[in-house]
């Protein structure tokens, strides 16, 4: 028999693997093979979002394997289990969007009750898409039990006609087919090369953002969310994962003590930095919450405001994940940043040590425009901005990479979901100079918040993204680009600002002074009010109801329940 090294009077598994009461609950790990000095170890769950619904998961299934042979040696016993994930390449532009945002909820509570349920004493969790990063590192702050996140990597390009494409070039492609100016033969063609591998969708959008803030948080080893999901080096950090998860239990090093405030802002300079996606301003908030932590909206793109932008990534540049990982991934965006003292080089991580120890050998390479030194920054301005006025009391987020012009006046062209827009669009029913309005569409509204990227990139599609604006109080995928506001609030469900627009109102968008308004006066707003009447819905049972009835605003993260801020005790304390 091996040598006991595991003392498990404090940990959550002692309630199911140790004295005489737990001879039944042994039973059942006998019966899956264990041994008895598996049963005597720390059981680590290991959780993945794989399924077969999009590449972006598809590899989760393979990189877990090498998870729990990390975890084995260690002297861990890994016990793996799944959880859902909604795709938002396959959700987007209809009803199914409603779902991807009450997934990150999903994810987390169903992670929570299975660690719950069995007693699993430390986590590791794999994750692919968009909603799923988030969903799984809220789990981890929520259970504080040692925690090592690992991302399942992003999708290698496309080619298509000698240049590289993703799948946000399929979308834009649709509008560039209505348009007339893309043939069937020649979309099809662009459809069948665009996605070519496994993973994530491969610019600077949601998935990638999150997976960078997984990084820069402390949360995930250095180096871990570069790789391309088919390559067989994350294979390599799903072993290292497993060991480092066992390393944290050892120290007794918890999620809480990695992702603290300073670490949060961290995150934000990073996103802010890379042009990451919008999204960041609902998930950062939403991670904090789960540690009691107040980190809102507000907060995420003050950060953003005064952080220059230094990566020229995809939708608003012109490079993918694989071009970051080829000149030293994550770790070099990271490096740039703490060279500048823009980050906050003294947070421990989950290496055990703080993130510029991590960070004292990598060498930003200068042979390179991918990402530059932030003395030679693409612009002095982060690239997401908060906008604040009478249209959005509440605030709103609007991603200004690549944008050549920050501001925006135009006449509202206002519609009640986004089919109704998208059809429009589709039908060229609007024109330069418009400020398409797609309302009822939060997370209440929604319900679900939907994303709007089959919409803006038909715009694009068909070469109208710079002659006009959108805005809405739901979201944008990471990978939208053209002067699109999102996160308005309050939300047009509870009568915010944005229901009371008519066709023809005038809207000025301001991102260098961060502003929003709408050309009418209080008195005017005010009457409209008194007209106005909440909008029915047809989601009046199921998940969706019950999501509407618990969600927050999106400036606070869309929450569905208090936080850690208002427990009384804590799952790894149990």
């Amino acid at each position: 028999m091996l040598e006991k090294r595991w003392d498990k009077s404090r940990l959550p598994s002692r309630h199911v693997s140790v004295g005489p009461d737990r001879a039944p609950h042994r039973s059942y790990y006998y019966a899956m093979g264990l041994t008895e000095e598996e049963i005597e170890q720390p059981l680590v769950g290991v959780a993945t979002c794989w399924n077969e619904a999009a590449p972006c998961n598809i590899a989760l299934s393979r990189q877990a394997q090498s998870v729990k042979r990390g975890v084995a040696e260690a002297r861990g016993t890994p016990r793996e289990f799944t959880t859902i994930t909604v795709t938002d390449g396959i959700a987007m532009g209809h009803q199914g969007m409603k779902s991807s945002l009450v997934s990150r909820e999903i994810i987390a509570d169903s992670v929570e009750v299975t660690m719950r349920g069995h007693c699993y004493d430390a986590l590791v969790g794999l994750a692919g898409c968009d909603k799923s990063l988030p969903g799984m590192m809220m789990a981890m702050l929520r259970l504080n039990v040692p925690s090592v996140f690992m991302y399942g990597g992003s999708i290698l390009p496309g080619r298509y006609q000698g240049r590289d494409v993703t799948v946000v070039d399929v979308f834009e492609a649709v509008g560039q087919h209505a348009a007339g100016k893309m043939t069937d033969e020649e979309l099809h063609e662009l459809e069948c090369v665009a996605c070519p591998s496994a993973g994530a969708c491969g610019g600077q959008f949601t998935a990638n953002t999150m997976a960078m803030v997984s990084e820069v948080m402390g949360l995930a080893l250095p180096g871990s969310a570069g790789a391309p999901a088919p390559y067989e080096e994350r294979d390599r950090f799903g072993f290292e994962s497993g060991r480092a998860v066992m390393a944290l239990l050892e120290r007794n090093l918890r999620p809480r003590d990695i992702v603290t405030r300073k670490a949060l802002e961290n995150a934000a300079v990073a996103v802010g930095a890379t042009g990451g996606s919008t999204n960041a301003g609902l998930h950062l908030p939403a991670i904090a919450h789960e540690a009691g932590i107040r980190f809102t909206m507000d907060d995420v793109v003050a950060i953003m405001r005064r952080t220059p932008y230094i990566a020229d990534l995809k939708p608003g540049g012109k490079y993918v994940a694989l071009d970051v990982h080829r000149i030293g991934g994550i770790p070099v965006i990271m490096k740039a940043l703490l060279d500048a003292g823009l980050l906050h080089g003294d947070c421990i991580t989950v290496t055990g040590k703080t993130l510029a120890e991590n960070l004292k050998d990598v060498v930003f390479p200068t042979d390179q425009d991918v990402v530059y030194p932030v003395s030679r920054a693409i612009s002095p301005t982060g690239g997401v901005v908060g906008l604040r006025g009478n249209l959005a009391p509440d605030g709103a987020i609007v991603k200004v990479a690549g944008l050549a012009a920050q501001r925006f006046e135009g006449t509202a062209l206002c519609f009640d979901c986004e089919e109704d827009a998208f059809a429009a669009v589709q039908a060229r029913a609007y024109k330069a100079g418009d400020v398409i309005v797609i309302r009822y569409e939060g997370p209440k509204g929604g319900p679900g918040m939907r994303e709007m990227l089959s919409t803006t990139s038909a715009i694009y599609g068909q070469g109208m993204g710079e002659q006009v604006a959108l805005i809405t109080d739901g979201r944008f995928s990471g990978g939208t680009r053209g002067f699109c506001v999102g996160h308005v609030g309050p939300e047009a469900a509870v009568g915010g600002p944005i229901a009371l627009l008519r066709n023809g109102d005038r809207i000025t968008i301001d991102a260098i002074a961060g502003t929003i308004e709408v050309a009418l006066s209080e008195a005017e707003l005010a009457e409209r009010r008194k007209a106005w009447k909440p909008r029915p819905t047809d989601y009046n049972a199921g998940a969706l109801w019950k999501y509407a009835q618990l969600v927050g605003p999106a400036h606070l993260g869309a929450l569905t329940h208090p936080g850690g801020a208002a427990e009384t005790h804590c799952y790894a304390d149990q």
